[in-house]
């Protein structure tokens, strides 16, 4: 185990309020990667970017362990509660445990343009806050949900191509029928934060959709679009290309694949060229689980993440920024519930996570 790099949460106050001398975003690959085809010797040529220009700017866990429930909404729930949590992972509801954006608004009293979430569609718009006591809408975070918006734009404008543009509203592989038909008053949420939050035009926002190959690229434009229109202090996205996996198609969950390393690599570039976030960001990025074994009989392979194994539990973590050590590989167990406990030690708010703080990262 390499030793711990220590650092100041270099907090200063600003009039009312403590604002963050440090920015954080995390992303998730919400469509779950197994060792295989990322960072086992098998799977490295899938990932050049994060192999070779990330990970030597950075500290990378290799056993990260998710002890929870092998869903992508649950688990992607767990790793901003830091608490395994149990609900329906097919039901829209908040997580009952406060979530990291919630500890961070709360005790360090920032605004709401201050944390925000770009997730996709199903289930995701209740993981910006809780349903706990003391917590809720009031400290939570933004959720932008980039499906969405653009089904919202395509009843306000004639440039939607339905056979162009289709494949970006596929909302989830493993229950393609799970569907929330959007009412008019969702759709005016979402025409209102296109143009209030990322100040785009419905007409702006559509030709640029069309120019991208993937929902994942519409995430990042959106994270890139955030950082320029508010530049929020946190921000978490997922990308969840890779969850093709479940129809059964290994290619295109290796162009899934193939496609996040490339992401990772534009948005830490984007970090890097921004003046409101070049050398005061940490970035932690980090499969939700992994995927069954191939020989596994109880399982389908990278297909599914049915039988709860090693290989589907276990996936890893790296971190970058301006404080963390570079070209580290930490061998020893953690777990994705630690994610939330380490970013409030970083930052300087306490949680209540049962995980605990990553001392390489502290």
């Amino acid at each position: 185990m390499v030793s711990a790099t220590s650092f100041s949460s270099g907090l200063a106050l600003t009039g009312s309020a403590i604002r963050p001398a440090d920015k954080t975003i995390v992303v998730t690959f919400g469509g779950g990667a197994r060792d295989e085809e990322t960072f086992a010797e098998e799977g490295q040529a899938n990932i050049p970017n994060l192999l070779h220009t990330l990970l030597p700017q950075g500290t990378f866990f290799t056993q990260v362990r998710n002890a929870g429930i092998l869903g992508h909404y649950v688990a992607t729930a767990s790793i901003v509660t830091g608490v395994y949590e149990r609900f329906n992972n097919f039901i829209a509801q908040p997580p009952p445990n406060p979530t990291l954006f919630e500890y961070f608004r709360r005790e360090l009293r920032r605004p709401e343009t201050d944390a925000w979430v770009i997730a996709p569609s199903n289930g995701f718009q209740k993981i910006g806050s809780s349903s706990a006591r003391g917590f809720g809408p009031q400290f939570g975070a933004g959720v932008i949900l980039p499906k969405r918006l653009l089904s919202a734009a395509s009843r306000n404008t004639n440039l939607f191509d339905n056979d162009q543009l289709q494949h970006f509203l596929q909302d989830n592989y493993e229950m393609p029928s799970y569907d929330i038909s959007a009412t008019a008053q969702d759709n005016e949420m979402h025409l209102d934060t296109l143009e209030s939050t990322l100040r785009l035009s419905v007409q702006d926002f559509v030709k640029h959709a069309k120019t991208l190959d993937s929902a994942d690229e519409l995430s990042i434009f959106i994270a890139k679009r955030l950082m320029d229109r508010q530049a929020p202090s946190l921000m978490m996205l997922t990308l969840h290309d890779m969850d093709v996996a479940h129809s059964g198609a290994f290619s295109l969950y290796i162009d899934a694949i193939q496609r996040a390393d490339r992401l990772c690599a534009e948005l830490w570039k984007a970090v890097q060229s921004h003046p409101e976030y070049k050398d005061r960001t940490t970035v932690y990025i980090m499969p939700d689980f992994g995927r069954d074994a191939d020989d596994d009989p109880a399982g389908n392979g990278f297909q599914h993440h049915r039988t709860g194994s090693a290989m589907a539990r276990t996936t890893w973590l790296l971190a970058l920024g301006p404080h963390v050590r570079q070209n580290t590989v930490v061998d020893r167990a953690i777990e994705s519930i630690d994610l939330v406990p380490t970013i409030g030690c970083h930052l300087g708010f306490s949680t209540n996570s049962p995980g605990r703080c990553i001392e390489e990262l502290r």
